[in-house]
């Protein structure tokens, strides 16, 4: 299985988030990326280097405005006489309503193209971000020149980013990117999302599309971020209903609540036609994770290992939260190790 990542995506350094009321040392930060390789160097997976396939792949995804804000905020943050991290302080009443949102002060638009206190803008974040995504990109290049599986050992990792707005840690939806590269050459392609959280972003990416199933296991969003999505009624609309599945969980749920709760979701995809898959991985289910409502440990992941290789699809494992040091480097062995 080839791998990928770039020592660049180490450039979003996040000094603090806020949390709970108060700022706190950031649980995303390039820390994650030592546990990470070392998972790999343990399963003898070596890294490469992604090419730069430039701005196209992340323009498929994002709305250019946003992208540029991404890469231009912190400059004109302290061009504009502020300091530390680009954080907003102040939103619109309704996004929707906002004009000429491209002409606004950095602060401004920090309210519309942020959709939290947790993903600040520093001076690295934009080339991480965009590193990230590369990877993801380089992943899906990989598979559709024909390997089997390739891993994307992003970070930051995407899938809370909207089309056009940065929310949960993310930036750029890594996930939904690596799927509109799989489009170009495969008719349905169905995104796997097992990280604790739902892929809210990538929901909304694809929620009016029927070429794209976006399949998500996860915690009850009533008592856990994102709060506002991830209900099992959320079924896609226009051309997408029917092409999105969501099995929220409740606290406490095990290894084979959680595992079946997955295999659903390939069942999903395979009722679906999917002729190639996308990987969401978290590791942050994990009973150990400072994050997690579960008791699942990381023979869960082996077991969900299993059930990606039984699918015999094209597919691209892209990385997404898990923030306990211990818990992600050997959830992630394990699932490397049983799909070797």
């Amino acid at each position: 299985m080839k791998a990928f990542y770039s020592p660049r995506q180490t450039g979003h350094m996040p000094s603090r988030s806020f949390y709970r009321g108060r700022f706190t040392p950031a649980h995303e930060n390039p820390e994650r990326v030592a546990c990470l390789l070392r998972a790999l160097e343990r399963a003898s997976c070596i890294a490469s280097e992604p090419a730069d396939a430039g701005l196209a792949p992340i323009l498929a995804i994002h709305d250019a405005d946003y992208v540029e804000f991404v890469r231009d905020a912190w400059l004109r943050w302290r061009t504009d006489d502020a300091s530390g991290d680009v954080i907003p302080n102040v939103f619109p009443p309704s996004r929707a309503s906002v004009r000429e949102r491209a002409a606004l002060p950095v602060l401004a638009q920090a309210g519309i193209f942020m959709g939290d206190l947790s993903c600040p803008i520093g001076k690295g974040t934009f080339e991480g971000a965009y590193w990230s995504a590369q990877t993801a990109v380089a992943a899906a290049d990989a598979v559709l020149a024909g390997e089997a599986l390739a891993l994307a050992l992003c970070r930051p990792p995407g899938h809370h980013a909207q089309r056009d707005r940065a929310s949960g840690y993310c930036f750029f939806n890594n996930a939904a990117i690596a799927a509109a590269r799989l489009r170009e050459r495969v008719e349905r392609v169905a995104i796997i999302d097992f990280d604790m959280h739902h892929g809210d972003g990538t929901q909304s990416i694809f929620y009016a599309r029927g070429d794209v199933l976006t399949a998500s296991a996860h915690a009850d969003p009533r008592d856990t971020f994102p709060f506002f999505s991830g209900a099992a009624d959320e079924c896609g609309e226009g051309a997408g209903l029917g092409a999105n599945l969501n099995i929220p969980l409740p606290a406490g749920a095990d290894d084979d609540t959680f595992v079946a709760a997955v295999a659903a979701l390939f069942e999903r995809a395979r009722t679906f036609g999917a002729q190639a898959l996308v990987i969401a991985a978290g590791w942050d289910a994990h009973g150990d994770d400072p994050l997690s409502p579960f008791d699942v440990t990381s023979a869960a992941y082996a077991r969900i290992a299993r059930l990606v290789k039984a699918q015999a699809l094209p597919t691209v494992i892209v990385q997404e939260g898990g923030y306990h040091p211990g818990a992600i480097e050997d959830a992630l062995l394990a699932f490397l190790d049983a799909l070797a």
